[in-house]
């Protein structure tokens, strides 16, 4: 089954890319970038792909059970936007540029000096007769990283400041995964990608890893009282788990600076003290806006703001006034 559905996406990857995107390219004298384009098409399917099952599977779960029923969505549009730009590989397109150079420098830096990073398989020889078990040791190991990132992004002050936009959203929805500083965005992928290459990660793992974490934060953000019970709550995050991390009052404010923080498997809460099983979902938002702080209605103002929040230029600035 696995094996056909690979070969099914491979062939639809390679009919779209020689079809479509390669004749634009040599009509615009992009060309020379074919092998950008390549990897930017299969971006764009896999987007496609997770846009069409979260639609199908987890918008009729928050419409179903919702948390809150909410008459005006307004605070919503500006999260699909991101995700658009995110899921259709626009972001992680210009993300990849602007890292690509570091990244190549980096290896091509531990490969003259005699360094090749290993891959797990090089540690425990076994794991080669077992790709799913490979897998998911990956897995694990990105998300033990992706774990101590968020935290720091918590802990650091000036990160605080890009991440801040994240949780500022008050009406959490499926959307609300990608709602995140463009800044902050290019710091965290560049943590994923560099981790992933100190363990040697294989492509199409390095692949299927960003494609399940996304799929899976973007349930957990959804807005559906929802959760795995008693056991599965501490085997994969929940809704009902990561919403904690957002409540108002625990999500930065608690005394860990937060709390929840992993993005697939709890276990790492547990292990840390971070965990909070807490059966009630909380409302969303960060204190200060309670007191009228502004962290911006659309997409360009809540860029602007997250700047100027990281350089110190914005000091509890309170909302501009909705056009009518």
């Amino acid at each position: 089954m696995i094996d056909w559905a690979e070969r099914a996406f491979g062939s639809l990857h390679q009919w779209v890319f020689e079809g479509i995107v390669l004749p634009a390219a040599g009509g615009l004298g992009l060309s020379g970038y074919a092998e950008h384009l390549f990897d930017g098409t299969e971006l764009f399917l896999i987007g496609v792909l997770q846009l069409a099952l979260l639609l199908a599977l987890v918008r009729p779960l928050e419409a179903w059970r919702p948390v809150e029923r909410w008459a005006d969505r307004h605070a919503v549009r500006a999260d699909v936007v991101y995700t658009l730009l995110n899921r259709l590989g626009l972001v992680p397109l210009v993300v990849f540029f602007a890292l690509r150079p570091a990244v190549d420098g980096l290896d091509g830096w531990l490969r003259m000096h005699g360094f090749v990073p290993p891959n797990l398989e090089d540690w425990f020889p076994w794991l080669r007769a077992h790709p799913l078990a490979a897998f998911l040791v990956y897995l694990a190991v990105l998300d033990l990283a992706e774990y101590w990132r968020h935290r720091l992004q918590h802990r650091l002050g000036w990160w605080w400041q890009l991440h801040a936009l994240h949780h500022s959203q008050r009406q959490m929805s499926l959307w609300t995964d990608d709602r995140n500083h463009f800044l902050d965005d290019l710091i965290a992928r560049g943590w994923f990608a560099v981790v992933a290459l100190a363990i040697g990660v294989p492509p199409a793992h390095f692949v299927a890893a960003l494609v399940v974490t996304q799929l899976v934060e973007s349930l957990s953000h959804a807005n559906v009282r929802l959760s795995f019970g008693r056991i599965g709550e501490r085997l994969l995050v929940s809704p009902r788990f990561h919403r904690m991390h957002h409540a108002i009052g625990a999500g930065h404010e608690g005394p860990a600076r937060g709390c929840n923080f992993a993005q697939l498997f709890p276990v790492w809460d547990v292990l840390f003290g971070t965990a909070r099983f807490d059966a009630a979902y909380h409302p969303t938002g960060i204190r200060d806006q309670l007191a009228g702080r502004d962290y911006g209605e659309g997409v360009i103002r809540q860029q602007w703001l997250g700047l100027k929040r990281l350089f110190g230029l914005d000091r509890g600035s309170r909302p501009a006034p909705r056009a009518a």
